[in-house]
């Protein structure tokens, strides 16, 4: 559809030079201003002139009728003039001729581009924290990071997820106190993370009756950030039962990072980010501390230092950006984390801008918002938190009730439930704008009425079962014949856009609300046409093709949103 939004474009600048050629924009300028009606009655490509009058010098209508004057280009049935507006109707014999054959030729790459060829982008996203279990409010930076990184992948560029882990910190400190003091090396073992938040709780507990163990921690620490030997054992520890456990979690998304360097991996490097600062002058002490002063920019300073001279996380955040700069010379680098974090990570690439280093406008924050279960916040001390084992659990056991009742003897059960359960609840995280809050309601997440996950993985199902059924199906010329299927390629035909339009906006939800319309479009479609038992062998086969092309279109959405294909349900 681009293609043609651009050659439609061409022949549309060529009328508005003659009429006036100092005020006529570029094809390119003019393609992106088309834009497509809410009623298909008034076009399937709409071009308002309103905004053209003031450099064109001639009213919205003037322009309008210029343009539709005797304009015919291949694949526009009709165009005309209506109020201002340049209206066009597409031709469906050039849809069923051009974009049918597209999608299945392309297949697995439909949609796709190759606009990032030779370009890196590392993206930084999950990162939860060690000893802490997986819980909702891990699923909005994992699962909008992780469609990032397809997304990017999808338009060629080279990506690197990293899983930036938080296993650094005072709190490791403690967990060493708690566990020298209550822990059982067998029980924690058998109960993984569960017993390391146990032992992290009753840290805590403790704490508030003796306020000496928080000093015996931070002195445990302190031996761990210089190496000592036991803690340090225990430490990787931790880590190893706790990506364990995040492992699981992942493999039910279809996840897969390229590295686990976490905090840690840059504790030991941000002295030397701490000695840049200060040898450029940017560096200044505060009651002890030393920050970077960024009053300039309306923002808060910048602490690098604490009074003892230790690092904190700002400078260990700069400290990563140069790491990934020097080892991945990456083109983008994209933090996927909730908006609280967004002055933090402003101040972090405004103190790289600083320091004289031209990439750090390639350090981009992608925010999302806050998530609430149930209308309340989450707080894992209070237990309202919601463990995203349970969730997917919960889940798996409703949809295989469901699917026992409608197909018994459906094989790999277990692998199905999974799979549409999990795609429910990724489904219905991501149909959200990112930056909105959301209230994580478990009855909504888990319904399979509506516009849900399930709905798009029957209606994927659904393309493959017609293609089993069909057999083998003669090449024959396409033979559009109705409205529905029409509809059904136009629909198709935006893929690329919405991939572009998500890529460009860091936005998800658009893939899902295409998925969407082409469920909706697939299914007028298949109830208004006879597809199996069409009469017309021509007609037949191009419905029998049309249903292959939907299932390619959505196989390779699920693809770019964290969901996997269900052949059959």
């Amino acid at each position: 559809m681009q293609t043609l939004k651009l050659t439609i474009a061409e022949q549309c600048v060529e009328r508005l030079h003659a009429l006036n050629p100092d005020g006529a924009p570029t094809a390119a300028d003019l393609a992106a201003m088309l834009e497509y009606p809410p009623d298909p009655k008034m076009g399937d490509l709409a071009l308002p002139c309103f905004k053209l009058s003031k450099t064109m010098r001639r009213s919205p209508i003037q322009i309008a009728a210029a343009i539709a004057d005797g304009f015919a280009c291949a694949g526009v049935a009709r165009a005309e003039a209506v109020n201002g507006y340049f209206n066009l109707y597409l031709d469906p014999t050039w849809l069923g001729d051009t974009v049918l054959p597209r999608i299945l030729k392309d297949r697995e790459k439909y949609g796709s581009s190759d606009i990032g060829a030779g370009k890196e982008v590392v993206l930084d996203y999950s990162s939860p924290n060690v000893a802490k279990p997986f819980h909702i409010g891990h699923l909005g930076t994992t699962v909008i990071g992780h469609s990032l990184k397809c997304l990017h992948e999808f338009a060629g560029y080279h990506c690197t997820g990293v899983n930036h882990l938080g296993d650094w910190g005072t709190q490791f400190g403690k967990m060493i106190v708690a566990y020298r003091k209550w822990g059982n090396r067998e029980q924690i073992e058998q109960g993984g993370i569960d017993e390391l938040v146990a032992l992290y709780v009753k840290f805590h507990e403790e704490a508030e009756k003796d306020p000496a163990l928080e000093d015996e921690a931070r002195a445990e620490f302190t031996k761990l950030e210089h190496k000592d030997a036991e803690n340090y054992a225990l430490w990787q520890w931790f880590l190893d039962i706790s990506l364990k456990e995040y492992k699981i979690t992942y493999g039910q998304l279809g996840i897969e990072f390229d590295s686990y360097m976490g905090e840690s991996h840059y504790f030991d490097k941000a002295p030397a980010i701490a000695a840049e600062l200060n040898e450029k002058g940017l560096l200044t002490i505060d009651d002890g501390a030393s920050i970077v002063n960024l009053d300039a920019y309306n923002m808060p300073p910048c602490l690098i230092l604490k009074r003892d001279g230790s690092t904190i996380y700002p400078v260990r955040d700069i400290a990563a950006a140069f790491y990934r700069k020097n080892t991945y010379n990456f083109d983008k680098c994209i933090y996927v984390t909730s908006a609280g974090q967004s002055l933090h990570f402003a101040q972090c690439f405004k103190v790289v801008e600083l320091m004289g280093y031209e990439w750090a406008k390639n350090l981009i924050h992608v925010p999302y918002g806050t998530v609430s279960v149930n209308g309340a916040k989450l707080a894992t001390r209070t237990g309202n938190v919601v463990l995203l084992k349970d969730l997917f659990a919960m889940a798996i056991e409703k949809v295989r009730v469901i699917m026992d009742e409608k197909n018994p003897d459906l094989p790999n059960k277990d692998e199905v439930a999974e799979a549409v359960s999990v795609g429910a609840i990724v489904f219905n995280y991501l149909s959200n704008n990112r930056n909105r809050d959301i209230n994580f309601i478990l009855e909504d997440a888990l319904s399979f009425e509506g516009n849900t996950g399930p709905y798009a993985q029957y209606t994927y199902a659904r393309t493959c079962s017609i293609l089993e059924k069909a057999g083998e199906i003669a090449d024959c010329a396409p033979a559009i014949t109705t409205p529905e299927e029409a509809d059904l390629l136009k629909t198709l035909a935006r893929f690329n856009e919405r991939v572009m339009a998500a890529l460009e906006e860091y936005e998800p939800s658009y893939i899902i609300r295409y998925i969407l319309e082409v469920c909706a479009a697939f299914n007028r479609f298949y109830h208004n046409c006879p597809i199996l038992t069409a009469e017309d062998a021509q007609i037949r086969a191009t419905r029998v093709r049309l249903a292959e092309a939907t299932g390619i279109v959505l196989g390779n959405a699920f693809g770019l949103v964290c969901m996997k294909k269900t052949e059959k349900i």
